[in-house]
């Protein structure tokens, strides 16, 4: 096969679709088709202009410039090429190729349900509403999609017009890098690389600040284990910077010295902290997929997370689940004390009952084979008319 991927400009900084372009390029790649790979390039985003019209020029590059550039190429591009957006977001280049071969990988629907008002959380501006809309209406004209979990496809379902010739769920690949190291050591090497005394154990969460990672109920949680001494080790968060309101709430906090956040860790530091964990949190609010549960079973660490769709899709019988935290915040309380019975629970596991739990995660990674699903992908690829 030909296959063309579009991709998201660099200047966005989306890490994760970046890693997943180049995770189906590569896969591609060695099974012997012939594959490039194309996204806007940053011609007015690069001008030395101020902040506040950066993201105009992006704009401007993206939905303007890419868009005639990319059909002027059109015709020199071989009829029987397959192209493959690796992301739904990417809708507006949709129309451009919709009646040639084509499919849509589909990660989460999180913003064009915000924008429909189903996601208290998370609030959109008009503009905002408007941005989705536009995103929206083109991915409308696409005909074959690859969701990353079922949740994805069933949003995806709930929002076509038209029924799809092709609607299909392949999960994600898992990093082959993720992998077990001996726990003691683990710890001994995290505390030297963090430069922090991480040798008895910590609670784990990665993820960033946006509002569905749920960065503010990890620390509720902790705060709560702490006050009724259930728990008395360190906080670890992994992704980026504290914002204001993550700032505020570490600093309020009784326990803000055993609270430490550290961002930008290389691939082989994250793998070293899952594996050092007592245990990893992850009670997300919503998900397209949620890697960090797989990778944290791949070290052989326990996992907590959400009770809903997708984290029990990927979490499967090998998580312990707590419910999601409510919106109203003077529900929050009686939610943490939930979460913190089951975290109890799972800490006074014994050391054999410890050990079953990680083997159910060994094996539910398994649906998870990087090269397993990528054989998947291709299978779908192959049937794209």
């Amino acid at each position: 096969m030909n296959i063309l991927f579009l991709t998201h400009p660099s200047f966005l900084n989306s890490r994760s679709i970046q890693i997943y372009t180049e995770m189906l390029a590569h896969g591609m790649e060695s099974r012997g088709h012939n594959v490039a790979v194309i996204k806007p390039n940053p011609m007015l985003n690069n001008l030395p202009l101020p902040v506040s019209l950066k993201k105009w020029a992006g704009y401007i590059d993206q939905y303007i410039i890419f868009p005639f550039i990319f059909r002027r190429k059109l015709n020199k591009i071989p009829p029987e090429t397959l192209f493959v957006f690796v992301d739904n977001a990417l809708g507006p280049y949709v129309p451009i190729v919709c009646n040639r071969k084509h499919i849509i990988h589909c990660h989460d629907f999180m913003a064009q349900k915000a924008a429909k008002g189903e996601i208290k959380e998370n609030k959109i501006s008009l503009t905002g509403k408007l941005y989705q809309s536009f995103i929206k209406k083109g991915y409308l004209s696409g005909k074959n999609f690859i969701s990353v979990s079922q949740r994805t496809k069933n949003d995806l379902d709930n929002i076509l017009i038209n029924k799809a010739e092709i609607s299909e769920v392949v999960y994600n690949g898992l990093n082959p890098n993720f992998k077990p190291v001996e726990k003691y050591m683990a710890r001994k090497e995290i505390s030297v690389k963090l430069d922090l005394n991480l040798n008895s154990g910590f609670m784990l969460h990665v993820g960033g600040n946006l509002w569905y990672k749920n960065r503010t109920g990890v620390i509720e949680i902790y705060n709560m284990l702490r006050a009724k001494n259930l728990y008395n080790k360190p906080l670890l968060l992994i992704g980026e910077s504290a914002n204001e309101t993550i700032a505020s709430q570490i600093y309020n906090s009784p326990y803000s010295s055993d609270i430490f956040i550290k961002n930008n860790l290389e691939e082989d530091t994250l793998n070293i902290a899952y594996n050092a964990a007592d245990f990893f949190i992850f009670p997300s609010l919503e998900e397209g997929f949620g890697w960090p549960i797989a990778e944290a079973m791949a070290c052989n660490t326990l996992v907590i997370t959400t009770n809903e769709m997708p984290m029990t899709e990927v979490g499967g019988n090998a998580a312990f689940y707590i419910p999601k935290r409510p919106f109203d915040s003077e529900f929050a309380e009686n939610w943490c004390t939930q979460s913190v019975e089951v975290i109890v629970k799972m800490l006074e596991l014994n050391p054999n009952e410890i050990q079953d739990k990680i083997n159910l995660g060994r094996i539910n990674i398994e649906r998870f084979n990087l090269n397993t699903n990528i054989e998947k992908i291709e299978a779908i690829y192959s049937k794209v008319k």
